[in-house]
């Protein structure tokens, strides 16, 4: 069961203490306050966790400060969509909107290697009107003997460079919670010129410590991403994982299965389910066509399937799109073959842009066959 309290209840607040009382009293139930500072209010949610069977909802209506009940009804407790359930389906970072009803682009580097080929990125995202980028400074790698990335060394002149071209949010991955430590310091040492999104890979998605770890901070969001051979099940409890433990600004991605049914592409392309995750839960759907396909390879028409791909998943109403470029492909430290150029970046924003635009018409079309109001256009800098 989830308590929504009334807007700005802070903790000082006589009801918000009276609250707790109760809930302390209450025999085998444990709660969990969870808050989220918004752009003009705080939102606080308590979750209760035990035997809440017995709760009546009217009861814990008329409690001190609480504003409405959810009942919990799916497996994914804090991320799910439950029934009566009007929960945000997004949040905001560093003035930047991630939610379920948007769409956001993370171009950049998958390694960063060298601060020339950073800055010509971060200039060609600025140029062509992008908030966010992916850099990636810590490598999970097959081989130990290949490029593990430059790690902490790195982060000061990456993050001043993203401040300097307007970049508001980076993505990078983190192998162990000592990562997020040399993140915060290094954001702290440069004067925060950028915002960051902690990713955590398809490797670590069954990594509980890591994922407990990442859960406790508030600081940062998240993105995780599927496990490549496992259940979207769970995965979806991976992502569960941390918001249990406190952060629930969690956006989840599909980046392919790892099965040769998928041949020749590097992964089979798992985007069909960017519908399903958002009906089983309320986090954004993020998309990697670049680790899904691994190649540039096109069809007859001269488009690559990595466009092809994102389209796809674009079309089916994903959230976020994370694709590999490089100012020079061949001599990209890692996955250099599968890289877009610089000079394809107003291209693939362009392709997005149509396939958004379809999207946008089939929920306009739903909505008029199902005699629903007329439905918003969603929020995104493509």
């Amino acid at each position: 069961m989830i308590l929504i309290l009334e807007a700005d209840l802070g903790e000082e607040d006589p009801r918000f203490r009276q609250l707790m009382a109760h809930l302390q009293a209450l025999a085998g139930i444990q709660s969990r306050v969870h808050r989220e500072q918004g752009s003009q209010q705080l939102l606080t949610e308590i979750y209760l966790v035990g035997d809440t069977q017995r709760l009546a909802e009217a009861d814990m209506q008329t409690l001190p400060g609480v504003e409405r009940v959810v009942r919990i009804s799916r497996e994914y407790r804090m991320l799910g969509r439950h029934q009566n359930d009007q929960r945000a389906t997004g949040f905001d970072y560093n003035g930047v909107h991630f939610g379920q009803d948007g769409l956001q682009v993370f171009a950049g580097l998958c390694a960063v290697d060298t601060p020339e080929h950073v800055e010509q990125m971060l200039r060609a995202l600025r140029d062509n009107g992008q908030l966010c980028t992916r850099m990636g400074a810590y490598k999970p790698r097959t081989s130990p003997y290949a490029f593990q990335g430059h790690g902490k060394a790195c982060l000061p002149w990456v993050f001043d460079l993203a401040g300097r071209y307007g970049i508001r949010v980076v993505a990078m991955e983190i192998l162990h919670e000592s990562h997020v430590d040399e993140i915060r310091e290094a954001l702290h040492a440069t004067g925060h010129p950028t915002g960051v999104m902690l990713q955590i890979g398809t490797r670590n998605t069954q990594n509980f410590e890591l994922l407990k770890a990442v859960g406790r901070q508030q600081e940062f969001p998240v993105l995780l991403k599927r496990g490549f051979g496992i259940t979207l099940e769970e995965s979806l409890n991976a992502a569960e994982y941390l918001a249990s433990e406190g952060n629930t600004r969690v956006i989840f991605g599909l980046r392919g299965m790892k099965t040769n049914l998928g041949d020749p592409h590097r992964n089979f392309v798992d985007f069909a389910q960017v519908p399903v995750v958002k009906r089983l839960t309320r986090m954004p759907v993020c998309i990697d066509p670049s680790h899904s396909v691994g190649s540039r390879d096109a069809t007859p028409d001269g488009i690559m399937d990595i466009f092809h791909v994102t389209a796809q998943g674009v079309v089916a109403g994903a959230n976020m799109i994370l694709v590999d470029f490089h100012p020079d492909p061949a001599t990209a430290l890692v996955d250099g073959p599968q890289a877009l150029r610089l000079r394809e970046l107003p291209w693939f924003l362009e392709d997005i842009r149509l396939a958004r635009e379809t999207y946008e018409r089939r929920r306009q079309l739903a909505a008029e066959q199902l005699g629903q109001p007329s439905i918003p256009v969603g929020a995104g800098p493509v």
